[in-house]
């Protein structure tokens, strides 16, 4: 009986002569005839492309914002001379142009690209960290009080709204697309959306007669500057080591 059992499935399988392979598309080896009736074969394509897209977006807008921040900073600094928002306007131009990887990253859909790039946006904290530090040294060495205070604490404000809005564009984005990079660069975004407030104390402290204060603070920004480098870099690394 199993021989004849054998027999009979084999004829109501061999009737098509040898088009099995197309007509039983769920058995084994034979599922890639309907692959793309099915999706399977684009579904991954589709994703990653989607993928590449939010990414891209998320890291555009960001720098966008980040840009518009850092220059109207510049113009503050142009008039007012203090270390502590030259500290921080170094920074967001850093923080800015770490889009360029990034973007790359996304374009090329590479994960060892986003991690590469994780890495390059950890040294370019690193970098903004040490222009800053030697800066802040520089003015208690030789002290200058700023200036147009007025100004100086609105670009506070424009720092800590313009890193706000970055952070949630990139936090969000790299939580949705389980981008280590974007994610660190997204806590480095909000952790600096705290420093920029530094620069609104600066602008107190100084109206009130402490000048000294400008260059402490810048050198407090450096400070933190380097534990943001170190937590981003935890984050990049150990999310390198779970893959």
């Amino acid at each position: 009986m199993p021989g004849i059992a054998e027999y009979e499935l084999l004829d109501g399988e061999l009737h098509r002569h040898g088009e099995v392979s197309h007509v039983h598309a769920h058995v084994g080896p034979h599922d890639h005839a309907h692959a793309d009736d099915h999706g399977h074969a684009h579904g991954r394509v589709d994703d990653s492309i989607k993928r590449s897209r939010a990414g891209l977006r998320a890291v555009f807008i960001s720098f966008a914002v980040l840009g518009v921040t850092a220059l109207a900073q510049t113009l503050i600094f142009a008039l007012s001379g203090s270390v502590a928002l030259l500290a921080d306007l170094i920074h967001n131009f850093g923080d800015a142009f770490t889009a360029v990887p990034l973007a790359i990253a996304f374009l090329l859909r590479s994960a060892r690209g986003e991690r590469i790039a994780g890495l390059l946006v950890v040294a370019a904290i690193f970098v903004s960290a040490c222009v800053a530090g030697v800066e802040a040294i520089s003015r208690l060495v030789h002290p200058q009080a700023p200036t147009h205070l007025l100004a100086l604490a609105a670009a506070g404000l424009i720092g800590y709204l313009g890193n706000l809005v970055a952070a949630q564009v990139r936090t969000r984005a790299g939580r949705r697309l389980d981008s280590p990079a974007l994610i660190a660069d997204g806590n480095h975004a909000r952790a600096d959306a705290y420093v920029s407030l530094a620069v609104i104390a600066s602008a107190v402290v100084v109206a009130v007669g402490l000048p000294v204060a400008d260059a402490l603070i810048g050198l407090g920004i450096t400070l933190v500057i380097l534990r943001i480098t170190w937590q981003s870099w935890v984050t990049v690394r150990g999310h390198e080591h779970t893959h």
